[in-house]
C-alpha cells in the first residue's frame, strides 16, 4: 500500500466460524473479546464506523464471510481467538485479503501475543498482531495510519516491514478498568437472543459474559493467563461489576452470566458484592457463574453462602490432580483437603459444584492418574471435566516442551484439551488419550448414578447428566484414541 492511501474509516470485527467443545455440549456464547473492544473503539474513534459480525450466531459458512466483507466494504478486518482457533483467525485475514487486499487484516488474543513471530511467518495474510491489551493499541494504530505515521511508534505490536519482523515495545496495562465502557451488545443486538449455555442453563435461558478483572497472580506453569497480563490481577471496582450484571439483566434480558474472571477471589470481592446486589431486583432473576480456587472457596464459608443468596449457582475449581509431586510442578499451591472442603460447602449451600481436572503431567502414570479418576469420584463434585495437559504457546509448559521435544502433535486444532498432545515419561500419547477416555467413563460411566442424575431434584444436575448421555461424550472421546 503506497504512502498516503491507507484510511481506516471502517472496521469489521469478526468471530469466524468454528467447532463447539463437545464436552460441554451445544452452546453459543457471545463475541465478548471483540464487543469489548469494539466499545473502546467506538468511544474513542466516534468517526469510525464499527461492525460486529458473529458468524456463529448468524450461521454463516466460510462463503458468507466472504460475501459479507465484500458488501460490507471494511477497511479493517480484526478478530481474535484462542489456540485451537488460531487456524480459524488467519482463514478469516485471508479471506480478507481475498476480497480486497488492500483490507488490513488485524488479529489479537492470548495465542498470537505469545508467538508473534511464528504466527507472522506461518500466515502472510495477517498485517498486524496486538500483542496483550488491545484497546489502547489498537486506537493508537487507526490514528497512526490515517495520520500517515510510521506503526513503528505504535506499542504493542507485531508486523512485517520489509521482509523484517518488527516487534515494537510492549504496551503497559490500563490501570483502572472502571474507564473501560460497558461491552457493546448494542452492536450484537440482533443476536443476543441466540446465546445460551444448554448444559448448564438451557437452551433458553439467555447467556452473557462479564469481565470483571483481567489477569491472575498466581504461577501455574500450564495457564497462559497470568503471563499474558503480566502476573498481575487486576479488578474493575464491586460497584461496577454489580452495576454491569444489573445492565446486562435489565437491558438485554441476560440470566446466565459467566464471570470470566480466572480467579474470582471470593475473600477479597464476596463481602462486597454481596452488599452491592443484595437489594438489586436482578439477584432474583440472574444466575452467575464464578471460577474460584479451591482454598479460596473452602476458607469462605460464609461468603459462599451469601454468594448463593445474590444468585450464583455454579462455581468452577480447579483441582488438577492429587499427586502432591505434579500440584508442585503446576506451582498450583493448594492442597487436597481444600478440594474436599470445597466441594463439600458447595453441596451444602445449593451451588453447583464443577471440578476441573489434568492427566498427562509429564510424571503421571497408570497408578496416578487411576488415583486421580477415584479421588475425582471421592471429592463428590455435580460435574468433573477431564482434560488432557496441553502446552499452550505462552505457559511455562509449553517452553519446557518444546525445549525437549515432548511436543508430538503441533496441530493447533488440537489444542482444545481433548486430544493429548503429549506423552508422559512412562506414556506413549495414544495411552495417556485412553486415560482420559476412562476418566469420563468412570464418573460417567456408571447406569446408577446416571439414572439418578437425570432425575435429580437439582435442575442443573438433571440438565447436566441428560447432555452427557445425549451429546455421547463418552463415545466422541473413545473415537479420539
Amino acid at each position: 500500500m503506497r504512502k498516503g492511501e491507507i484510511n481506516v474509516s471502517k472496521i469489521l470485527f469478526v468471530e469466524p466460524p468454528r467447532n463447539y467443545w463437545f464436552v460441554m455440549g451445544e452452546y453459543l456464547p457471545p463475541p465478548t473479546t471483540l464487543i469489548i473492544l469494539a466499545a473502546y473503539i467506538e468511544r474513542e474513534l466516534p468517526d469510525i464506523d464499527i461492525e460486529v459480525l458473529d458468524c456463529q450466531a448468524e450461521r454463516l459458512s466460510w462463503r458468507g464471510l466472504e460475501k459479507y466483507i465484500e458488501s460490507s466494504n471494511p477497511s479493517m478486518v480484526l478478530t481474535s481467538g484462542f489456540t485451537c482457533n488460531a487456524y480459524s483467525c488467519a482463514r478469516t485475514a485471508e479471506i480478507a485479503k481475498l476480497v480486497n487486499e488492500d483490507i488490513i487484516t488485524v488479529v489479537g488474543g492470548i495465542h498470537f501475543s505469545s508467538i508473534p513471530e511464528e504466527s507472522l511467518i506461518d500466515f502472510p495474510e495477517i498485517d498486524y498482531i496486538v500483542r496483550g491489551e488491545g484497546e489502547l493499541t489498537v486506537v493508537d494504530l487507526i490514528k497512526t495510519l490515517n495520520n500517515d505515521r510510521k506503526t513503528m511508534s505504535v506499542k504493542g505490536l507485531s508486523f512485517k516491514n520489509n521482509g523484517n519482523i518488527i516487534h515494537t515495545s510492549s504496551r503497559p496495562l490500563i490501570q483502572n478498568l472502571d474507564k473501560l465502557p460497558y461491552p457493546a451488545y448494542h452492536l450484537i443486538e440482533d443476536n443476543i437472543k441466540h446465546y445460551h449455555f444448554s448444559m448448564m442453563a438451557g437452551k433458553k435461558t439467555r447467556y452473557m459474559v462479564l469481565e470483571g478483572a483481567r489477569g491472575c497472580d498466581h504461577r501455574c506453569t500450564f495457564c497462559t493467563q497470568w503471563h499474558h497480563w503480566g502476573g498481575r490481577w487486576r479488578s474493575k471496582s464491586i460497584k461496577r461489576i454489580a452495576d454491569e450484571i444489573e445492565h446486562l439483566n435489565e437491558t438485554y434480558g441476560g440470566v446466565f452470566i459467566w464471570l470470566a474472571d480466572d480467579h474470582f477471589k471470593i475473600n477479597l470481592r464476596g463481602k462486597n458484592l454481596y452488599r452491592e446486589l443484595k437489594h438489586r431486583k436482578c439477584k432474583e432473576d440472574i444466575m452467575l457463574f464464578l471460577q474460584a480456587r479451591t482454598d479460596d472457596v473452602a476458607k469462605n464459608p460464609d461468603l459462599v453462602k451469601k454468594l448463593r443468596e445474590i444468585g450464583t449457582y455454579w462455581i468452577m475449581c480447579g483441582v488438577e490432580t492429587p499427586a502432591k509431586e505434579i500440584l508442585k510442578e503446576f506451582k498450583k499451591g493448594t492442597k487436597n483437603q481444600d478440594a474436599y472442603n470445597a466441594m463439600k460447602l458447595l453441596r451444602k449451600n445449593d451451588v453447583f459444584s464443577h471440578a476441573m481436572f489434568v492427566t498427562g503431567a509429564r510424571r503421571d502414570t497408570y497408578e496416578s492418574i487411576e488415583k486421580l479418576r477415584q479421588f475425582s469420584i471421592d471429592i463428590e463434585p455435580d460435574f468433573s471435566i477431564y482434560t488432557a495437559l496441553t502446552p499452550f504457546p505462552g505457559t511455562i509448559y509449553y517452553e519446557t516442551a518444546k525445549k525437549n521435544g515432548w511436543i508430538e502433535d503441533t496441530n493447533y486444532s488440537n489444542y482444545d484439551m481433548a486430544h493429548a498432545i503429549m506423552p508422559t515419561e512412562t506414556l506413549t500419547r495414544k495411552e495417556v488419550q485412553q486415560e482420559l477416555w476412562k476418566c469420563y467413563q468412570k464418573f460417567y460411566g456408571s447406569y446408577s448414578k446416571n439414572i439418578a442424575g437425570v432425575f435429580s431434584k437439582n435442575k442443573l444436575k438433571r440438565t447436566l447428566y441428560r447432555h452427557m448421555a445425549g451429546q455421547h461424550v463418552l463415545r466422541t472421546f473413545r473415537r479420539l484414541i
